[in-house]
């Protein structure tokens, strides 16, 4: 990778708001990102103008018209093509020198050790409903010394949530454990994804369904989140006022014009992230009725 190039050249104008050092540490750095659709396929995008110059992208999908609303590299052209490939076309499109590995079939516990060989940061693009493989890759960054970001798009705003290697662990942050069954480890997430649920006062619950698994989504969501993802591994690989990691987390509804940095204390242990759980358990169960 001619480094000196790229900075004097595609990346020149990230110079001033970043240091040479911190350009370079980033063209050096190596992020994992599993998911390419809604926010998965923004994060890359974003981080790839960022110049971030090493990418590890997984996904079994492939691009279908459902997707064009909100996801990044979903177009007419790209109906039927595999995600992770789509995606590689336009990051290279952007710096023809990233070195990227593709994991076409996804992650599952036989290939998630290698998908984090290497990796400075993982970022979190999994379906809201992946929710025991996003508790295996958040375990496995955890004990590979790596720090793991999140941000879900909910309404027309983004929560954000970092997972420092030492810091409180994913199933302690969401209070979940093996012997829930799935709903209730769906239920234990969104609460611990949404501690101040903005986005209710707006969103039609009808359009929502756990059985099929979908719900609305929009891309300006997306995009947001993208920012916030970016702007957090932007810290954390070159130390600039270093991330504030979970039970802290941030939270913006630009419908509703919110904002609030919060701190969950006890994590899935705190009182009122339980009584939260419950309610969106009990709401989650009338979905399935």
């Amino acid at each position: 990778m001619n480094i000196r190039n790229l900075i004097n050249n595609e990346f020149s104008r990230n110079i001033g708001l970043l240091t040479e050092a911190e350009q370079i540490r980033l063209l050096e750095s190596r992020v994992a990102v599993a998911g390419a659709g809604g926010v998965g396929g923004i994060h890359l995008l974003t981080l790839a103008r960022l110049g971030v110059g090493k990418f590890n992208i997984a996904d079994l999908d492939v691009f279908e018209p459902v997707n064009i609303s909100r996801q990044f590299g979903a177009f007419h052209s790209t109906t039927g093509r595999h995600k992770v490939e789509v995606m590689a076309e336009m990051i290279r499109d952007i710096n023809p020198q990233a070195e990227i590995n593709l994991f076409r079939e996804g992650i599952s516990a036989a290939n998630v050790d290698r998908f984090l060989d290497g990796v400075d940061t993982y970022v979190d693009g999994i379906d809201f409903f992946q929710i025991d493989i996003r508790r295996l890759i958040f375990k496995t960054a955890r004990s590979k010394g790596i720090y793991a970001v999140t941000a879900a798009p909910l309404g027309f705003g983004a929560t954000l949530q970092a997972f420092a290697p030492k810091g409180m662990s994913f199933d302690d942050y969401f209070g979940i454990t093996d012997d829930m069954e799935q709903l209730e480890k769906l239920a234990a997430f969104t609460a611990g994804l949404t501690p101040r649920p903005y986005h209710l006062n707006y969103l039609d619950r009808s359009k929502v369904s756990i059985k099929e698994e979908k719900g609305p989504a929009v891309s300006p969501a997306c995009t947001l989140a993208a920012s916030l993802v970016a702007t957090e591994v932007v810290k954390i690989l070159t130390g600039k006022k270093g991330p504030k990691a979970v039970p802290h987390y941030l939270q913006i509804d630009m419908l509703r014009r919110k904002l609030h940095k919060g701190y969950v204390w006890g994590g899935g242990k705190n009182p009122l992230m339980r009584i939260l759980r419950h309610y969106i358990l009990k709401e989650m169960r009338k979905t399935m009725e």
